[in-house]
């Protein structure tokens, strides 16, 4: 069957390397309004969506987590994308909040293939989040009051692709 959906999913990779130019105000709203389109339990929407394009502020976040996870060297856990959006939540929200920026993060990620950006959709930041500035973090990217790091996804023009990761057998039962 061919579908222009179906194709997206198949067809996205998680990309880990970018060009340094800015994304257009126009991709951004393209992003954005995917996420928030995004399906969530009893309609709740409980995420809010923190775009970060100050590279300073994405080297600090980047740098707090390789510190909390003892990380040697200067790895980016963005992978120098130029633009990052956040996904925050109320931890104390139904149960399915973070399930719902899971699912709002990949309707950002589909949006982004679909106009030819790659992205990468990264949860190890959240370390800098639980660490000495984590309260910083959260001022810093204007989480509302109670929400903490969720998700967040970097977002470019690609430098690379890979090919389709293998598919793992043995993952579907039927009862």
């Amino acid at each position: 069957m061919t579908n222009p959906v179906l194709e997206a999913i198949a067809d996205r990779r998680s990309i880990r390397g970018y060009k340094p130019e800015q994304i257009t105000k126009e991709q951004l709203d393209i992003i954005l309004k995917a996420g928030e389109q995004a399906p969530s339990a009893r309609n709740q929407q409980p995420w809010h969506f923190t775009v970060v394009q100050n590279k300073d502020l994405l080297k600090e976040i980047n740098d707090e987590a390789g510190k909390q996870m003892k990380r040697e060297g200067n790895a980016d856990v963005f992978y120098g994308a130029p633009t990052v959006i956040f996904l925050s939540c109320d931890p104390d929200g139904h149960p399915w909040t973070r399930l719902d920026c899971g699912i709002a993060v990949e309707n950002m990620a589909l949006a982004a293939h679909a106009i030819g950006l790659g992205s990468v959709i990264i949860g190890i930041c959240y370390m800098a989040f639980g660490g000495d500035k984590g309260e910083y973090f959260s001022k810093a990217l204007k989480f509302p009051e109670k929400y903490t790091f969720a998700v967040s996804i970097a977002i470019g023009a690609p430098t690379m692709t890979k090919d389709a990761h293998p598919v793992e057998p043995g993952r579907i039962d039927y009862v």
